[in-house]
């Protein structure tokens, strides 16, 4: 990628009015982390709190997201966070899938920036995003996909928040943390 284009991208995303939800939100979201991380995690749209400070997953959702990514073996500094919105839509409702599409290419240019090793969906709404797939992610959990157009894996697990209210769900996502690993042939320590 040309020198600069992590910049220009923020740039855009930062002054977006592509869809309404630049009305109501009090600042993007971009993403945060390693631009060069060999795992991308991304999640669905930002909350309250990550509207308010500009950064994704910093919630008590974010903090359990940061618990796992421990258990790995990572800090989240050497990941790449990431929503498939970049604005927080309102009432905290899923993204529409007009605003989902919106967003689509700033995201796939992350990606694209990164280059990671893997990406992990968090969730329904970036599953669907990333692999145009409607299956609950019950059924799509526990193996790996491929990210259409590009040579990338993905597993899907459930989203940190979804975690916090379905407590017995986080034995299935270890499971497919530990999947993400061995696909990449991480050692878990």
């Amino acid at each position: 990628m040309p020198a600069g284009a992590w910049q220009t991208l923020k740039q855009e995303v930062s002054v977006c009015r592509r869809c309404p939800l630049h009305e109501t939100r009090t600042q993007t979201v971009f993403g945060v982390g390693a631009e060069n991380a060999d795992w991308m995690l991304i999640g669905e749209a930002p909350g309250v709190e990550e509207d308010r400070r500009g950064e994704p997953f910093v919630g008590r959702a974010g903090q359990l997201l940061d618990r796992m990514l421990k258990a790995v073996g990572f800090a989240r500094e050497e990941v790449y966070i990431a929503n498939v919105v970049k604005c927080r839509p309102p009432d905290n409702r899923n993204p529409a899938p007009e605003e989902v599409l919106q967003c689509d290419d700033y995201l796939r240019r992350q990606i694209e920036l990164i280059r990671p090793q893997i990406i992990i969906a968090l969730g329904g709404v970036a599953m669907s995003a990333l692999l145009n797939e409607q299956t609950p992610v019950g059924k799509m959990r526990g193996r790996v996909h491929t990210l259409p157009g590009a040579d990338i894996p993905v597993v899907v697990t459930y989203h940190p928040a979804y975690l916090l209210r379905a407590p017995t769900q986080k034995r299935a996502a270890w499971e497919d943390l530990q999947l993400a690993c061995r696909t990449v042939g991480r050692e878990l320590k």
